[in-house]
């Protein structure tokens, strides 16, 4: 069993109050976890209005098919015209790691 995460530093340069940028960020992350077998939810940068950190999570019993799950993931939040993708970070355990 595999466990892959993925970390995005988003911008969101329309949002010009909190309010906003909750109106962005929620539709956003109900596709992407509407069209993948993903966990997904802001995990920081939750009193900046203007930027957003998100965090995606999947399990696969290949290492390969979380990574194109994470692929697809941020090949989603990049073509949103509302979002500027800053940054990606990808982690990757199997069921050895302690």
């Amino acid at each position: 069993m595999f466990v892959a995460s993925l970390r995005m530093d988003i911008l969101l340069p329309r949002a010009r109050s909190l309010k906003d940028k909750r109106s962005a960020l929620h539709p956003v992350l109900a596709e992407l976890t509407r069209r993948f077998p993903v966990s997904a939810a802001q995990v920081g940068h939750a009193d900046l209005r203007g930027r957003a950190l998100l965090g995606v999570a999947v399990t696969a019993a290949e290492a390969r098919r979380c990574q194109e799950v994470l692929d697809g993931c941020e090949r989603l939040v990049a073509a949103r015209p509302e979002i500027e993708l800053l940054s990606a970070w990808r982690r990757l355990w199997d069921d050895e790691d302690e």
